[in-house]
């Protein structure tokens, strides 16, 4: 016998949304009456009342629809204490403020104290299980919101008995068979699991449900429900209320009010203000951990590496038209120091004309919190998609699975930005480029086919007319008109990289203006060119194009040089041998 007698589930409207039906179908199936909310848990959910659509926080839609027929829905947090949950029907929280007063006397007395409720719902339970009768059994549901105050995450010598106390509670609720049996659930809601004790969300009683950022459908409904009075703006430069709908995924409905209601005041929105007013809200919703790179140029400014450009433009090409299957699932690009790896990622992003974001420093001192704040970036991703993940000095941001020393964060943090890697169902969707200039250091793990699947090796230019067209992109980059006519290079200059053609540029621009001249000449450029002293760095700049040789997975992304090098018998456990004698070099200086 199920739920209440049933044998079946019950059918549930047709706009519940699918975490919910989850939720409901885990519950009347019997394999859990305890469930950890997570995700997208602050936002709105769309209920129809009858010709509209109202959307409502959480709390209450758990409380209206979810469990809208139960006799008894509580809400608990550590401000308020216990509260009745009726949304706005009056009659229904009177008779739930009767049945509680008739249990727990009257309201005022009530404590805000935890552990004294947590203890009194114990005993409420107890006296439900105790009815013979199940008519007089009434059906209760408790929601814990801000659940990760409550059983925060910790080792078991380091959490506090009140803590392991309300742990141990639910545990012994999640698997209580009589429990499970009778009409009676609770909902600890959170923003990410990793807030929350691990012993409870790896429980195999306990189902954890993540609520996922809206879709576009969701985000029409929220449009068309919450500002049906909007007409198409004004100017012909202004986004259409479609356009603004399919633009704004990875926004939660929360920030597409904000954004619809400074549409209604200005008239509308440009491209240029919703591409700023999309940026913020994200990068709020991600607590800073995401940075939105604007490209501002394309692959057709980058010099040299052309048959790497030709594959990135092909790929673009196939995202362009809608071939998200035949896509990679992401690059590792690599090469020596100042080769131009995070400009090659930012040119890509911008010819493909997606989304492009950095991931920031997201690591916390706090327990815990690491992987929250990780797991929060990942949730805005799913939804952003398609986006391009740029990773700047991959090696040290990722980390690896034996690094210890941290309580296992590390290895936690490379676990799941691993997996979400190799996850194939956002092929196309989300596109990470690992840049690093020691890929040998990044663990194979991420380097692997079905991750990072393309290793795009980049090097120095290797001829005088390369180094030459680098003046001149350097000079449109950063807005500064080069001519290199008379510009005469020697065999110093041949070891110099994109970074330090940039330099010498800005310096020959500093020079002008020192100079009281808005515009550089080209004794400004070899002035700066002549007085210039490259890096000393040579071996370790010789290792770590020696690694990026060796991780290079398409032959024609190598100089004539390096390819007769790897075609010779041996070549490569050559190279591999004379890269471990560099490495023990350098670790030596």
């Amino acid at each position: 016998m199920s739920k209440a007698g049933l044998s079946t589930s019950p059918e549930l409207p047709d706009w519940y949304p699918d975490w919910a039906r989850q939720l409901a179908e885990q519950y009347f199936s019997g394999n859990a009456c305890f469930f950890v909310l997570h995700g997208n848990v602050n936002d709105l959910i769309p209920c129809p009342r009858g010709d509209s659509t109202e959307f409502v926080s959480l709390p209450r839609f758990l409380g209206e629809s979810l469990f809208g027929r139960w006799e008894l829905v509580l809400q608990h947090n550590l401000s308020k204490g216990l509260r009745a949950l009726a949304g706005e029907n009056s009659e229904r929280h009177q008779e739930m403020m009767r049945k509680l007063t008739a249990m727990l006397g009257e309201f005022r007395t009530w404590s805000r104290n935890a552990d004294d409720l947590l203890l009194t719902l114990d005993q409420m339970i107890e006296r439900f299980l105790l009815k013979e009768d199940p008519a007089e059994r009434s059906r209760l549901a408790v929601i814990f919101d801000y659940g990760q105050y409550l059983v925060p995450p910790g080792a078991a010598v380091q959490i506090s008995g009140s803590i392991a106390s309300r742990l141990v509670r639910f545990l012994d609720w999640a698997r209580n068979p009589y429990i499970r049996r009778v009409n009676m659930a609770f909902c600890l809601v959170c923003e990410s699991l990793s807030d929350v004790n691990e012993r409870l969300t790896q429980s195999p009683f306990v189902s954890t449900v993540e609520i996922p950022m809206p879709d576009e459908a969701a985000r029409r409904q929220f449009v068309s429900s919450r500002h049906s009075d909007t007409a198409e703006p004004s100017g012909k430069n202004n986004l259409s209320t479609q356009e603004l709908v399919s633009n704004s995924n990875g926004l939660s409905l929360l920030s597409l009010e904000h954004l619809l209601v400074s549409a209604r005041q200005s008239g509308g929105v440009s491209s240029a203000q919703f591409r700023s007013l999309k940026k913020s809200a994200i990068e709020q919703q991600c607590a800073g951990f995401l940075e939105f790179v604007e490209p501002k140029h394309t692959l057709d400014l980058v010099v040299g590496h052309e048959a790497a450009c030709h594959r990135l433009q092909e790929d673009a090409r196939l995202i362009r038209d809608g071939h998200l299957d035949a896509a990679p699932m992401g690059y590792l690009v690599c090469g020596p120091v100042g080769t131009g790896k995070t400009f090659l990622a930012e040119c890509y992003a911008g010819s493909i004309g997606i989304p492009c974001v950095k991931l920031k420093n997201f690591r916390s001192k706090y327990v815990g919190e690491t992987e929250g704040n990780l797991q929060r970036v990942l949730t805005v991703l799913r939804s952003l998609g398609p986006v391009i993940v740029v990773i700047d000095e991959a090696d040290a941001a990722l980390g690896d699975r034996n690094q210890s020393g941290d309580s296992g964060t590390s290895g936690r943090i490379f676990s799941m930005i691993a997996q979400q890697m190799g996850d194939t169902r956002y092929r196309g969707k989300i596109m990470w480029m690992l840049l690093t200039c020691r890929p040998d250091l990044l663990p194979i793990d991420l380097k692997r086919q079905g991750r990072a699947e393309v290793h795009i090796p980049l090097f120095y230019p290797d001829s005088s007319e390369e180094i030459l067209a680098m003046f001149e992109v350097m000079g449109r980059k950063n807005g500064i008109p080069v001519q290199t006519e008379n510009l005469e290079l020697d065999e110093r200059h041949s070891e110099l990289s994109g970074a330090d053609i940039e330099s010498v540029v800005l310096t020959a621009r500093r020079k002008a203006l020192v100079a009281g001249r808005t515009e550089i000449e080209s004794t400004d450029i070899e002035t700066a060119l002549n007085e210039f002293i490259p890096s000393a760095q040579g071996l370790e700049k010789d290792m770590q194009e020696v690694a990026a040789v060796l991780e290079c997975t398409q032959m024609d992304f190598l100089n004539d040089e390096w390819k007769e090098q790897l075609d010779q018998d041996g070549g490569r456990a050559s190279l591999q041998q004379q890269l471990t004698q560099m490495r023990n070099l350098v670790e030596q200086l």
